[in-house]
């Protein structure tokens, strides 16, 4: 595999600093667990799989609590990616919800939220991945998207958008459409970045199979060119900064988040092919969340890079 540098990143929205440039186009890698440490588990796991990046949880995915971590395997963990050129993201917990009609869970969310940005500071982290989350209690979009904006842009305005600045970018990743979601089609971005005022801090996580599952069919014939045309076309460029590689066990349209492996699922692995090579993905990093354990993930890593280098030969 080649590791000669690829083509600069796409432009970034103005204020806002571009990615660094990759070793290779697009980074392959998988969300590793850290129980046990960062840098001891979490690093050690990527390599064992040939991941070329990471994603990490710096709390309990279920749960409220901010654990503050442990400086010596933040600072082991910050020190090898660098080293390694390893581009690490946090993934925040799942209960966020700005939309949501309860106070106290808005409340925790702002908590949970800011802590995962700090912590991913910390580790050198180069974005916090957030779900963008739903319209609870019957209420009605606009209304959800008001609260959104009045909760997380505060949160976006903490981060320091400078060139030098080594703060971590907040990247929606927009949901599988279940129930009264407030971001699941890439039309729905629009107005969610519109809420939080395009913020120079503020970018997209596309997860593949949360795109297939709210109705973007990849699998037909220049089906995931055209999702990341719209991506594109919606957000801007330069807002797409991470991807989530993951094939779907349920047809489009679904409106189910059940991730498998790349390639045997009902979006097929040579969308993947056609992913590396549009502009709009121009450094950014894929990280597979499939099932399989180890053997899995460094099944479905392998399988990305091969048809990445593939993809670079056409």
């Amino acid at each position: 595999m080649s590791t000669a540098p690829f083509s600069s990143p796409s432009p970034v929205p103005h204020g806002a600093v571009p990615l660094p440039a990759p070793r290779v186009r697009n980074p392959v890698g998988s969300h590793v667990a850290v129980a046990g440490g960062l840098a001891a588990k979490g690093l050690a796991y990527a390599r064992e799989i040939g991941a070329e990046t990471v994603q990490v949880f710096v709390a309990n995915p279920r749960g409220w609590a901010t654990p503050a971590g442990d400086p010596r395997q933040d600072e082991a963990f910050r020190t090898a990616c660098a080293e390694e050129g390893i581009p690490a993201y946090v993934h925040a917990p799942y209960l966020i919800n700005f939309g949501s009609h309860t106070e106290a869970t808005v409340e925790s969310s702002v908590v949970s939220l800011r802590h995962s940005l700090r912590r991913a500071r910390d580790i050198g982290a180069l974005g916090v991945v957030v779900h963008t989350g739903s319209a609870t209690g019957g209420r009605d979009r606009a209304a959800a998207l008001a609260q959104v904006r009045e909760r997380m842009l505060p949160l976006l305005e903490e981060l320091d958008p400078g060139e030098d600045s080594e703060d971590p970018w907040l990247l929606l990743e927009p949901t599988a459409g279940q129930g009264a979601s407030l971001c699941s089609r890439a039309a729905d971005l629009g107005p969610y970045l519109d809420a939080l005022e395009r913020h120079p801090r503020l970018g997209i996580c596309l997860d593949t199979c949360h795109a297939f599952a709210a109705g973007h069919d990849m699998a037909a014939e220049g089906g995931m060119r055209a999702l990341l045309d719209e991506v594109t076309a919606v957000a801007g460029e330069g807002r797409l900064r991470l991807i989530h590689a993951n094939d779907s066990k349920d047809v489009v349209g679904a409106h189910r988040d059940r991730h498998t492996n790349i390639g045997a699922g009902h979006i097929g692995a040579e969308p993947f092919r056609e992913l590396f090579r549009h502009p709009a993905t121009a450094g950014v990093p894929l990280v597979i969340e499939t099932p399989g354990g180890k053997e899995g993930h460094a099944g479905d890593v392998a399988r990305l890079k091969d048809l990445r280098d593939r993809g670079a030969a056409l």
